[in-house]
């Protein structure tokens, strides 16, 4: 690849992270303050947990808060608040988000399916212009904090939403083991390459409390976040406790129940920008 000049309008490369792209505009009736993404260089790590505490956290504090599930081939997160309704439209494209059981409004491709467990077998630009759709045709009323659950890796659907939403940080979801660290790594190069501010990181499973003797037991090993911490000047925000009782509210579509307050730190960090 040639050397960039910083001068796009002459410039055939289309995966430029310097790309002046201009952002996808909500449409009359939506207002969002904040958009906070969630993101993990690999599945399987809690990422959509995060997302549901934080969410659960903001709104508890008083504000409107939102969840744009952007993982359209694994999304979670209205089981996990216990969302079984269908989002409704008006006819005349806009669509009206699910409400959680507490007020967090959220939109996900399993709210428009007619069961949940429905594939979504689509091509990657067929996924982004869904997400791209949840931004720009959902009804997003007074949103004061947005979070955005991505799905992993960096691919279309990362870039899209750094790309075209307005997003004011990100936040990146990791667990304690090195291999994890590597694909962590990758996500934040892609964070600075897109010059999307990294507000930190939150470990999760970082170790389980013995319910006999109170001590904490490191189940995946040492952790090697603080390595990733330390190399890209980011914070470790909180980390987050291999909880069973955590894993039941989810599974039972009762994320809200959970206690935030391992994940104030995080919070606090998102509320002072």
């Amino acid at each position: 690849m040639s050397e960039c000049s910083h001068d796009c309008s002459s410039c055939g490369q289309k995966d430029c992270g310097s790309r002046e792209i201009p952002k996808e505009q909500l449409n009359e009736f939506s207002r969002v303050k904040k958009v906070i993404g969630i993101v993990s260089g690999k599945g399987g790590v809690g990422k959509s947990l995060v997302t549901s505490m934080m969410a659960s956290a903001t709104n508890k504090r008083g504000f409107n808060t939102a969840v744009l599930d952007a993982d359209i081939t694994g999304p979670s997160i209205p089981r996990m608040f216990g969302i079984k309704e269908h989002a409704l439209g008006d006819g005349k494209n806009h669509i009206f988000p699910c409400r959680s059981s507490n007020g967090v409004d959220i939109m996900s491709i399993n709210l428009l399916l007619e069961s949940d467990t429905d594939p979504v077998v689509w091509r990657g630009p067929v996924i982004a212009g869904v997400v791209k759709q949840f931004w720009t045709e959902v009804v997003w009323k007074d949103i004061d904090y947005m979070y955005v659950d991505m799905p992993p890796g960096t691919g279309d659907v990362p870039l899209t939403v750094f790309q075209s939403l307005p997003v004011d940080g990100i936040i990146v979801v990791t667990s304690p083991q090195s291999l994890v660290s590597m694909v962590v790594a990758k996500a934040v190069r892609m964070a600075e390459l897109m010059n999307i501010p990294i507000l930190g990181i939150v470990e999760n499973m970082s170790y389980f409390t013995c319910p006999e003797c109170g001590c904490e037991i490191k189940v995946f090993g040492d952790s090697h976040v603080e390595e990733i911490a330390t190399t890209y000047g980011i914070p470790l925000l909180a980390r987050l406790p291999i909880d069973p009782a955590a894993a039941a509210a989810c599974d039972s579509g009762k994320v809200e129940s959970i206690d935030t307050a391992p994940i104030q730190p995080a919070l606090d960090k998102i509320l002072s920008l």
